[in-house]
């Protein structure tokens, strides 16, 4: 049985190069209010805007987590923040 959504997002958000928490906390409060979709787009958009390095594995999972939810955008660019 796959996790669902809102799950996944959190699990990818504990794992995330974030550490602004006034980032993290929007995250949450998005997520709170069943707005997984927002909240991933807002994660993804604060790991390029704050240019965080991501591993291989990461952004695999990341892109995995878009192509479910019908979020390619999300993750567009991201590939340029990877690290070896």
């Amino acid at each position: 049985m796959s996790l669902s959504y809102r799950a996944r997002v959190v699990a990818l958000l504990e794992e995330s190069p974030l550490t602004t928490e006034a980032v993290i906390a929007d995250v949450r409060h998005l997520l709170s209010h069943g707005e997984e979709a927002l909240a991933f787009d807002t994660m993804c958009s604060w790991i390029y805007e704050d240019d965080l390095p991501i591993t291989r594995q990461y952004h695999t999972r990341l892109v995995a987590m878009a192509d479910e939810m019908d979020a390619p955008r999300s993750v567009q660019r991201l590939d340029e923040l990877l690290i070896d």
